[in-house]
């Protein structure tokens, strides 16, 4: 039996199957739509909501949720890996090491590793999955954490986006973009950058060129693609990302590729009609 667990946040992405099957513990990054809070809803169910004109916000998770599975690891002899949220786009982050801090003075003994993997969605996924899996194999818990270390600067992280009124909300674009780029039917290519924010990259006329331009990246990028799976989290699109799988498949000679909705946390601050790819690149 594994003597450390891993924590990851929701945000990662990865199936819940997946989940449990690499025994891997979840703490929800929650969201509110108007006077409502949740930590998790159906993924159909919250981009209908932001179909019928919902506005949702996040909340980060807190100091006091850390403490209690911190606790419950520790009291029980296990030392524990935390893989958080990017903290360029949440102060998550913050509170998993506030807790680790704290808690430590109790556990002098226990290592409490908390990691900021500046990645979102199955970036994040990414990172937990190849931790998990580690685990499994009988790495110990230093040697996981420095695999984490040595990989996540190699994240290929690149999102394309249907709905710029999102970026204008989030303040990504401005409004000006925001109008000139509709009109225009200009899709941005995003990406996350060396400190986990979300950044401008460049511009293309069309969807079906935004979407394929990801796949020029990957290809250009991406660090022997035929031995490794590659990740696809969408905004309620799943024809679009089905559709860039087949081409990813087809063109790159990838064999695997995971396709999964964009968690709610994340897919507030971006809206419906997000695709973003994920690999082990040559770097950000």
């Amino acid at each position: 039996m594994s003597d450390f667990i891993i924590i990851a946040n929701n945000t990662c992405d990865l199936p819940q199957e997946m989940v449990q099957r690499l025994d891997v513990t979840i703490l929800p990054i929650g969201f509110n739509i108007g006077d409502e809070s949740y930590k998790e809803m159906a993924p159909h169910l919250f981009y209908q909501k932001l179909k019928d004109g919902a506005m949702p916000t996040t909340a980060a998770a807190n100091v006091g949720e850390y403490l209690d599975l911190y606790e419950t690891a520790l009291s029980t002899g296990k030392d524990v890996l935390n893989l958080v949220f990017s903290s360029g786009l949440s102060v998550t982050y913050n509170a998993a090491l506030m807790a680790a801090e704290e808690i430590a003075e109790k556990y002098p003994d226990r290592k409490i590793y908390v990691v900021d993997t500046m990645a979102a969605s199955f970036g994040e996924g990414i990172l937990v999955r190849g931790a998990a899996e580690r685990r499994i194999a009988g790495q110990s818990i230093d040697e996981v954490r420095a695999w984490v270390e040595e990989t996540k600067p190699k994240l290929f992280q690149y999102v394309t986006v249907n709905d710029l009124d999102h970026l204008k909300r989030g303040g990504r674009i401005s409004g000006a973009q925001a109008f000139l780029g509709g009109m225009l039917g200009v899709k941005p290519l995003l990406r996350m950058d060396e400190i986990g924010k979300l950044v401008p990259m460049e511009k293309v006329r069309g969807r079906q060129a935004a979407l394929l331009r990801l796949m020029t990246l990957i290809g250009e990028r991406g660090v022997d693609l035929p031995s490794q799976t590659v990740y696809i989290s969408h905004g309620a699109c799943e024809d679009e990302a089905s559709w860039l799988a087949d081409q990813i498949k087809e063109t790159l000679g990838v064999q695997d590729v995971v396709i999964n909705y964009l968690t709610p946390v994340i897919g507030s601050h971006t809206g419906i009609g997000m695709v973003a790819v994920f690999c082990i690149a040559d770097g950000r």
